[in-house]
């Protein structure tokens, strides 16, 4: 159970599912086809839906690549939080849209596994959150030929650890779009 005091509920966190993010990215139809899944059950249950937007200087706040892909859209009630830095913690608003909502479990999903939802994961484990990675619902983009391993290989890397990720009073899981229910 989260460490994080009178923290009861759990959110659907949506990571930088943006045009200029995932528009060349791994199963990019597939993840974001199991992402909208995702939202649909979210707000079938009455969770909340955080969205998370990258802004840097290849991405600008309110540019083409910058908007949510087409087939998402954002409910206006719905939280979104900008970000600058691969933790959609670090220097945003998050926590205290999280803290509103009474949130201490995070359902992640979104891009790019071994940047943002690798730093998220982490940093929302660090702050008190226990978090289930939705395996089946995150890409990223091929680096291989920078050295980095081919994407099948950083997102099945990435599910096998979280998996078996543990901290005190806090729990780390991965589970396939078809087993979350909220």
């Amino acid at each position: 159970m989260t460490t994080l005091t009178e923290r009861p509920h759990t959110g659907l966190l949506v990571v930088d599912v943006q045009n200029g993010v995932v528009g060349e990215a791994y199963e990019r139809d597939r993840v974001v086809a199991n992402i909208t899944t995702l939202v649909g059950k979210a707000r079938a249950g009455g969770v909340p839906v955080v969205w998370v937007q990258h802004n840097a200087e290849n991405l600008p706040k309110d540019s083409d690549d910058w908007q949510l892909v087409p087939e998402l859209s954002r409910d206006g009630s719905e939280a979104l939080v900008h970000k600058r830095y691969a933790d959609s913690f670090e220097a945003t608003d998050l926590e205290d849209v999280l803290a509103r909502a009474g949130i201490g479990h995070l359902v992640v999903s979104g891009a790019q596994t071994d940047e943002c939802i690798r730093s998220t994961i982490h940093g929302a484990l660090t702050r008190g959150y226990d978090v289930t990675l939705v395996g089946d619902a995150h890409t990223t983009e091929d680096l291989s030929e920078y050295g980095a391993p081919t994407p099948d290989k950083v997102i099945e890397h990435t599910n096998l650890y979280w998996e078996n990720h543990r901290a005190p009073g806090r729990t780390a899981a991965v589970k396939k779009t078809g087993e979350v229910t909220f």
